[in-house]
């Protein structure tokens, strides 16, 4: 099973975004993402941004995750 993690997009540059995942920084490619700025939320697969998602999007797949973390 492969599973995506919703993630805060904290900085961008040259191609590697920093994200804020439940409070872990972490360094992600960027690459396949145009336009991507601090404050974005996105999918991270295998340490890349595949997508960007709403704020929504980002609060249900958290709050999943918690649920289920348990």
């Amino acid at each position: 099973m492969c599973v995506g993690l919703a993630a805060k997009v904290v900085n961008v540059k040259d191609g590697t975004a920093i994200i804020d995942a439940g409070g872990a920084k972490r360094d992600v490619s960027a690459e396949l993402l145009e336009d991507l700025e601090p404050g974005d939320y996105v999918m991270v697969h295998a340490g890349v941004a595949i997508a960007k998602i709403t704020d929504d999007d980002a609060n249900e797949t958290m709050g999943i995750l918690k649920t289920h973390a348990r």
